[in-house]
């Protein structure tokens, strides 16, 4: 009994005694061994995860993530692992967000690395911060390595053990805290779980929550927002699909992707249901080569800067093409995607359209330009509520509860052909009353 005891304080270190003396049966269970209640498909298809003998069954495919329908911060998290082919990979993230980062398949968290061969490494990912217990050896500032690699091989059962305390986390392994890390930003959130491209099994889910905690704003998770995927990572479930589509509109993982090029009579890709009021979250980013393009000035009122002739006055930009975001079934309410100086998010159809009033050509041109350089990801968030718009682009307001006079009460969304390239990806909804 006396090495038992030993054997319990080494693992649980510095966390603290009343931590050695805790008793099973303050444990409850996360998995409940035959659905997944209490689980929230952040991203992935309905079959990356399920229930079969007591364990939670992830196909890796697509890149995403199942969470916690609760947010959690002081804690003792226990569960066990099985990869199913050598060198798979997956993960287990603490402090998570409630949907995936821009222009990446996982959320801001702090992830516990679950790689076969590999396992033990802790670290901030997409916007978390954390402090390692130690310099890495490649100078990265916020991952910490194990100081011994206990892992048994695919094929085989391992055990984590994750006490966080007030931002701090202290991994065991299959019985001894091998990596640590402190200043945990969040420090409170969801636990997922996460799909990696390999097969990988968990099971024995459970968790003590502590007390203490009261995480300030600044450092908690973003909340359940109610989002909920339009794109599934695997295939076109939930959008109207045309054979002039096949090849074309793409679902590479988590990506979708177009080339520009459908054959469809309507090459749009629309989605199957008609939306009313609600937030849209879509990321894209232009995949073409960028060409120098000389395009007109747009001034704040919508209408073009001209010279002392009335010509247009042109800038020189990078363009790499263009797309957009059609709603309520309505191409004139085109959310734009390009690379003119005013910048995505106007409302190209009410911008140009001469028998609107002058105020709501002006709410339908951009305020500012918020794109990311060419080739990156940006990310619109979308709120439509009766006629009045704004479009948030990378976190800046574009545009400002436009009104559209007009636009259909409902219609489905697409996602624009233009003939050039482009990728999209984390497309959320939700419905607004």
């Amino acid at each position: 009994m006396k090495m038992r005891y030993v054997v319990v304080f080494i693992v649980v270190g510095a966390a603290s005694m009343a931590y050695a003396s805790e008793k099973a049966d303050d444990f409850v269970d996360l998995f409940n061994g035959r659905n997944l209640e209490g689980w929230v498909n952040v991203n992935c298809a309905p079959e990356t995860w399920t229930v079969r003998d007591e364990m939670i069954v992830c196909t890796g495919i697509p890149t995403g993530v199942l969470r916690t329908e609760r947010m959690y911060e002081n804690y003792i998290l226990e569960l066990e692992y099985k990869h199913m082919k050598e060198r798979g990979n997956a993960g287990l993230f603490l402090h998570s967000w409630d949907i995936t980062a821009l222009g990446q398949p996982f959320t801001r968290s702090i992830e516990c690395q679950v790689m076969d061969g590999n396992g033990g490494d802790v670290f901030a990912i997409h916007g978390a911060q954390m402090t390692p217990d130690k310099p890495h050896p490649k100078g990265w500032n916020m991952r910490s390595l194990p100081v011994e690699f206990r892992q048994n091989p695919a094929g085989e059962w391992n055990h984590y053990r994750i006490v966080s305390r007030d931002g701090s986390v202290a991994l065991a392994l299959n019985g001894k805290v091998v990596t640590r890390g402190y200043h945990c930003a969040p420090r409170k959130g969801y636990i997922c779980l996460e799909s990696e491209g390999s097969e990988v099994y968990f099971r024995n889910i459970r968790i003590q929550e502590r007390s203490g905690g009261g995480a300030p704003a600044d450092v908690t998770a973003q909340k359940d927002r109610g989002f909920r995927s339009l794109y599934n990572g695997l295939d076109f479930r939930g959008w109207r699909w045309d054979a002039g589509h096949e090849g074309h509109w793409r679902a590479h993982n988590w990506i979708l992707e177009y080339d520009g090029k459908s054959e469809a009579e309507d090459k749009n890709l629309w989605t199957e249901d008609e939306y009313e009021n609600f937030t849209l979250i879509v990321d894209w980013r232009m995949t073409r080569k960028p060409e120098i393009d000389h395009v007109p000035i747009v001034l704040p009122d919508g209408s073009y800067l001209t010279d002392e002739q009335g010509e247009p006055i042109t800038a020189a930009v990078r363009d790499a093409g263009d797309s957009g975001i059609y709603l309520r079934g309505s191409s004139k309410s085109q959310i734009n995607i390009w690379q003119w100086p005013c910048g995505s998010g106007e409302i190209w159809g009410y911008r140009l359209d001469p028998d609107m009033p002058p105020e709501v050509r002006r709410g339908a041109t951009p305020i500012l330009n918020a794109d990311n350089r060419v080739g990156e990801w940006n990310r619109f968030e979308i709120t439509l509520i009766g006629d009045v718009i704004t479009v948030v682009l990378n976190g800046k307001t574009v545009i400002r509860e436009a009104r559209l006079p007009g636009i259909p009460p409902k219609g489905p969304i697409a996602l624009q052909h233009h003939g050039d390239p482009i990728q999209f990806a984390n497309l959320y909804i939700k419905e607004l009353d």
